[in-house]
């Protein structure tokens, strides 16, 4: 069996679409945007093509659409400037967010002596909507920052709830949408949101490229000074392959989104009938296995497998050629457990292996069964 890459929740393998499209950019498009003469302006004008694409995904302007490195550089423009341009003195957010937010919370709570606070959590992980409604004083300049989807256990937010209550109180509303955007539909109109980060390589895209959208008229400033590209947000010249790859790829994941979210869909859940047929004991962290409140893309599975074991479990699975995660792939290399299993499992549950296995659109249903049967093999020696 060829290698297995279960870990689309990382990073995903590019269309070759979309590397095509990258490749001519390098080859023939090789103009500063900034330049004021014909191989400039041709450069400019994909950059601004690819905003405006970009923008009517979500029913945005394109003025809205900000180009950054990735997910992690939009999350902290809109939280820091937040804080440092717009007045905000509270933030809310969740203690099961990625650390591009808690990190950033933490800093600025820190940096201007703001106040933090933390939304309760429902059974698996779930955001008390009723308490984050509580937490927000009207009297104060807040911040609500809510993952759309969570990356480690596929929890799904509903966004237009969380922004309908931000709104009302008068709230700031951030989400990363790291894990959502070109899976999911985002209608800013419809969805009052103020801020969401998006990053390229969730999609099909390329690494080192993703957006801000940035809310018209909301005064936020640029987190990078120089130039005065991106409206003045984002200064340096425009990585215009990249961005160009990104607005390829979020229109393949668009176009297929229904056949796509089929595919992957069928997956999973085959994934998982699979898993309670084949292995007694085994759970699914979060709401990882509920088609309703969690994403179609991924399952989080906490295995049966003694304490003793479960430390070498994921090696094991690496030697068999199968990629996926223990936890979150920003914490690969460390020896810190996950920070959103901690908030959810027993501690029981937290001394087994959990893994996360996450789908894509060149995945088949050979791969999982092949998967599946060295789960099997491999808890059977363990036990």
């Amino acid at each position: 069996m060829d290698p297995v890459y279960f870990d689309n929740s990382a990073t995903t393998p590019i269309r070759p679409e979309v590397v095509e499209a990258m490749a001519n950019v390098l080859k023939n498009e090789f103009g500063n945007p900034s330049s004021s003469h014909s191989y400039g302006r041709s450069s400019k004008s994909l950059v601004e093509n690819s905003r405006k694409e970009i923008a009517a995904h979500f029913n945005a302007h394109p003025g809205e659409i900000i180009f950054t490195s990735g997910g992690t550089e939009a999350d902290n423009l809109a939280m820091r400037s937040s804080v440092k341009d717009l007045g905000v003195r509270h933030i809310i957010t969740s203690r099961i967010e990625h650390h591009a937010i808690l990190h950033t919370a933490d800093s600025l709570a820190s940096e201007f002596d703001i106040k933090l606070s933390f939304v309760n959590l429902e059974d698996n992980g779930v955001i008390d909507l009723k308490n984050l409604e509580d937490l927000i004083q009207e009297n104060e300049k807040t911040l609500v920052s809510l993952m759309h989807v969570n990356n480690e256990v596929g929890n799904l937010l509903d966004l237009k709830k969380a922004a309908d209550i931000c709104k009302k109180k008068n709230a700031l509303f951030h989400s990363d949408c790291v894990q959502s955007v070109g899976h999911f539909h985002i209608d800013v109109q419809d969805i009052p949101i103020d801020f969401f980060a998006a990053s390229a390589h969730k999609f099909h895209g390329p690494k080192g490229v993703g957006f801000s959208f940035i809310r018209k008229s909301s005064g936020l400033k640029p987190l990078i000074i120089g130039g005065e590209q991106e409206r003045g947000l984002r200064a340096g010249t425009e990585c215009v392959h990249n961005i160009v790859g990104l607005a390829e790829s979020l229109k393949y994941a668009y176009e297929n989104m229904d056949s796509d979210k089929a595919h992957i869909e069928g997956l999973k859940f085959h994934f998982i009938h699979r898993l309670k047929a084949e292995i007694p004991g085994v759970k699914f962290n979060g709401c990882s296995a509920d088609r309703e409140l969690g994403t179609y893309t991924l399952v989080n599975v906490c295995l049966p497998v003694p304490e003793d074991k479960a430390a070498m479990f994921l090696f094991q699975l690496d030697l068999k050629g199968i990629a996926c995660s223990k936890g979150s792939a920003c914490q690969s290399g460390s020896d810190k457990g996950s920070h959103v299993l901690a908030e959810i499992l027993s501690d029981a549950d937290l001394n087994k292996p959990s893994i996360r296995f996450s789908f894509g659109i060149f995945n088949t249903k050979k791969e999982v069964d092949y998967v599946v049967g060295i789960l099997k093999e491999l808890i059977s020696v363990e036990a």
